[in-house]
C-alpha cells in the first residue's frame, strides 16, 4: 500500500481488526519514510456491477457515491461514523446480493430509501427530497403527511 503523504511504496500494518460487523477489515498503517499513519479498509467485492443511469448511460458501481449521499442525508444526526458505515455496507451488500450485473439508479435509490426508513426518519426525508426531486415546500408537506398516515 502506497503512503498517501509521501508515496513511499512500503507501508507497515500496525493494527488490523474487523469492522462493519465483519464486512470489512480496518487496517492501521504507518509509513517508515515519513512516519505518517493512516487507515485503510478492505471490503469484499462480489463482482463488477454497472449502474444504468436515467439517460441510459452505464457507469461502474461506486460505493463512495452511495456513501456520500447517505452521509449528506444523515448530516448532523446523532450517529457515529461506524454506525453509518455499517448501514452503508448493509445497503451495498443488499445490492450486490441481487446478483445482477447491471442495476438501475432507481433500484439503488429505492434500496437506500428502504434502509433509511428503518435507520433514521429524518435522513429518510432528506434523501427522499433529493431522490424524488422535491420542487417546493408542498412536496415536503405532502411527503411528511404520507409518512404520518403509515
Amino acid at each position: 500500500m502506497h503512503c498517501p503523504f509521501c508515496h513511499c511504496i512500503d507501508t507497515q500494518v500496525k493494527n488490523s481488526r474487523p469492522a462493519e460487523d465483519g464486512a470489512a477489515i480496518r487496517r492501521r498503517r504507518e509509513c517508515p519514510e515519513c512516519g505518517s499513519r493512516f487507515t485503510t479498509f478492505e471490503r469484499i467485492k462480489f463482482g463488477d456491477i454497472m449502474v444504468i443511469k436515467k439517460s441510459g448511460d452505464s457507469v461502474p458501481f461506486d460505493r463512495e457515491k452511495i456513501a456520500q449521499s447517505i452521509y449528506m442525508a444523515l448530516r448532523k444526526r446523532p450517529f457515529n461514523q461506524e454506525s453509518i458505515e455499517k448501514f452503508i455496507s448493509s445497503v451495498v451488500q443488499k445490492l450486490e446480493k441481487q446478483g445482477d450485473a447491471e442495476i438501475a439508479t432507481r433500484v439503488i435509490g429505492q434500496t437506500v430509501l428502504e434502509g433509511l426508513f428503518d435507520f433514521d426518519k429524518v435522513g429518510y426525508v432528506r434523501f427522499a427530497s433529493v431522490y424524488k426531486d422535491f420542487q417546493n415546500p408542498d412536496d415536503f408537506k405532502n411527503f411528511v403527511a404520507s409518512l404520518a398516515e403509515e
